[in-house]
């Protein structure tokens, strides 16, 4: 059997459980596929976005909804064995990837200042452009379970709101765009092994910043926040679930203020009303 063909296997039969099923019920809870619709699937050449496009070809082939897909990778200025490798896992996975070439890493390497945000931004800015001149109507993208809910907790830690990354979002600034995560119920350790089973190989950091790092990851506020996580889970496994499930139960009665559209609202507002 083909190197590609035993991934896919694995995707729907080994994985069933932990993937496959996380993965249809993402897409059909948040309504993130729709008849016809035209998705730009984003391949950053790591484990996640790799998943992400078996698991797109995987429910194009088997599922009830007719859509089209079309897989792409920016290259930000990726030396070049990373290139290759993305190119050779490309073909070896069988996907039908189309490449195209960016300036981003040479333009932020001459920034002092948050060269990760500004690097984030023109990435997602060179997406959008991408998207548009394919026609496509939905972009996604591999975040998964784990990002979530330390993307929550860094809102929380760092940033002081509560807010997460949400499943699917209209982009503010193309219209017509909407953004996907259909990997958000799939937990991180759960990509590893998919990758570990299959003896894959992906690109783990290709950031100019931190590629010379070779046996560990560059320290900062996400790694921080995993490692809280690892910790509390020791005492408590579902902590991670049990963050998730609390913001889908916000009890509104008891908190301070709450922001929506950018207009803030004290609980103060509503206060004396049941008194009245």
């Amino acid at each position: 059997m083909e190197k590609y063909k035993e991934v896919e296997r694995s995707i729907i039969k080994k994985f069933r459980k932990d993937i496959w099923s996380k993965f249809v019920k993402a897409v059909i809870e948040f309504e993130l596929i729709k008849e016809n619709d035209k998705i730009m699937v984003c391949i950053s050449g790591g484990k996640d976005s790799f998943l992400l496009a078996k698991c797109i070809e995987e429910i194009k082939k088997h599922g009830k909804v007719n859509f089209d897909a079309y897989y792409v990778c920016m290259n930000p200025g990726y030396n070049e064995k990373n290139k290759e490798l993305i190119l050779k896992n490309a073909k070896d996975l069988n996907i039908d990837l189309e490449m195209f070439d960016s300036d981003i890493f040479d333009i932020v390497d001459k920034v002092d200042r948050s060269p990760c945000y500004l690097c984030a931004r023109m990435r997602r800015g060179c997406l959008y452009n991408k998207a548009q001149e394919l026609g496509c109507n939905k972009i996604a993208l591999g975040h998964h379970f784990d990002d979530v809910i330390e993307t929550t907790l860094l809102s929380m830690f760092y940033g002081a709101e509560v807010k997460t990354m949400m499943p699917k979002l209209h982009s503010e600034n193309f219209k017509g765009l909407e953004l996907i995560r259909p990997m958000y119920l799939i937990h991180e350790e759960d990509i590893i092994a998919w990758s570990k089973y299959n003896k894959l190989t992906f690109l783990n950091c290709a950031c100019k910043f931190t590629e010379d790092n070779k046996n560990e990851l560059v320290d900062s506020k996400r790694l921080e926040i995993k490692k809280l996580i690892k910790k509390l889970k020791e005492n408590n496994e579902n902590v991670d679930y049990n963050i998730y499930k609390a913001l889908d139960n916000v009890n509104l009665n008891c908190v301070i203020g709450t922001k929506k559209d950018g207009i803030y609202k004290s609980f103060l507002a509503d206060y004396d009303k049941e008194d009245e």
